[in-house]
């Protein structure tokens, strides 16, 4: 199990919320877009913070960006729509993905079986709710099929899953170098990685 004290803890969420507001903020950014992290930032908050707490707050941080974004951003509303609240329960899942996972970490390579099986039931649930949600109740679709929603799905449901890649990839290996640092300095603690 995957345990961290609570400076490193809060470390993690500063840098988790500044990720968050460098890339979700990309409606306001013109020369360098970094792509939204958003679906990592909740799963890796499920993976190193202990408390429930920071996901309301990440729940909270992204509608202010959103708000922000379309209000003074000249972003367009398109995406804000009564669906909008199935963002709860998708980045819900990440968050209880990223938090089985770190029930199941060691470091070790085996670690690689649990982690992937919880990226993938996070990313496939985290889309069917934002996707899903999107697609059946925002009104903005004059009729839904099930065939049509797959079509959508199998279009756009790579790239998420090809930026939520990049992201924790990054994270891995941070966490990886950070972890192989900590047995250097003190052989005894191999569990805090």
């Amino acid at each position: 199990m995957l345990t961290l004290s609570t400076r490193n803890q809060m470390a993690i969420a500063l840098l988790l919320v500044l990720l968050m507001v460098l890339t979700r903020s990309h409606h306001f950014a013109s020369v360098h877009n970094l792509a939204d992290a958003s679906w990592a930032i909740f799963f890796l908050a499920g993976i190193y913070l202990r408390s429930a707490w920071p996901l309301l707050g990440f729940f909270a941080l992204s509608w202010w960006l959103d708000f922000a974004a379309y209000t003074w951003g000249g972003v367009s509303d398109f995406c804000i729509t009564p669906a909008y609240v199935f963002l709860l329960p998708a980045y819900a899942s990440l968050w209880l993905a990223g938090r089985w996972y770190a029930k199941q970490y060691q470091f070790t390579w085996r670690t690689a079986v649990p982690l992937s099986l919880s990226i993938m039931a996070g990313l496939t649930l985290c889309e069917l709710f934002s996707g899903g949600g999107f697609y059946f109740f925002s009104g903005r679709i004059a009729e839904t099929t099930l065939s049509e929603f797959g079509e959508q799905l199998i279009k756009y449901f790579p790239m998420y899953i090809e930026t939520f890649v990049f992201y924790i990839g990054i994270a891995i290996v941070i966490h990886a170098l950070l972890a192989l640092i900590v047995q250097q300095v003190n052989p005894r603690n191999t569990t805090t990685g």
